[in-house]
């Protein structure tokens, strides 16, 4: 797969440097940019990345960056040990993420390795968040409670314009 080159120059624009081993947009913000970008198991200078479904929306990073900071990851845990329907969904949330990632490619030294800290605990918000938005709601119900306490991050705009943009030729558009 590939990218167009505008949304590679908006992920860039998001993240501030050059994204690496973008397989595709996994998600698109209502305002158009991209907010989740599907990653390469595997990345160009051959180290192995578990991160399939990257957030790169940085005004939804930014929110649920404050949302780590609250606690929310250790209570989600503590949930995980208390409900077990929570913790099935949880469990299936992994398997629906690593069987993505298998649809791109095999990385061996990452089988069996998910992200976020799936299955057993919640270490990173934004990797939920990413499956969800990438996904879809009812895949993964920890990232869909992130959606939901992240609110319309997008109502304000795009949180990326980039000038002379480039069109899917190369051409500044």
């Amino acid at each position: 797969m590939s990218i167009e080159p505008r949304d590679e120059q908006r992920v860039a624009a998001q993240l501030g440097r050059p994204p690496r081993g973008i397989h595709e947009v996994g998600h698109r913000c209502p305002c158009g940019n991209p907010d989740v970008v599907t990653t390469e198991p595997r990345l160009p200078d051959g180290t192995p990345f578990p991160t399939t479904y990257y957030l790169t929306c940085p005004r939804a990073a930014s929110l649920i960056g404050t949302l780590e900071g609250s606690g929310l990851m250790r209570e989600m845990t503590e949930r995980l040990a208390t409900d077990p329907e929570l913790a099935d969904a949880y469990r299936r949330a992994h398997e629906a993420y690593l069987a993505a990632r298998a649809e791109i490619g095999e990385v061996p030294e990452i089988a069996g390795v998910s992200a976020g800290g799936m299955p057993d605990r919640v270490k990173c918000l934004h990797v939920l968040a990413g499956q969800s938005l990438a996904q879809g709601r009812g895949v993964n119900p920890l990232g869909d409670e992130v959606l939901d306490a992240l609110g319309e991050f997008w109502a304000t705009g795009p949180c990326v314009e980039v000038a002379g943009e480039m069109d899917d030729t190369g051409a500044d558009a």
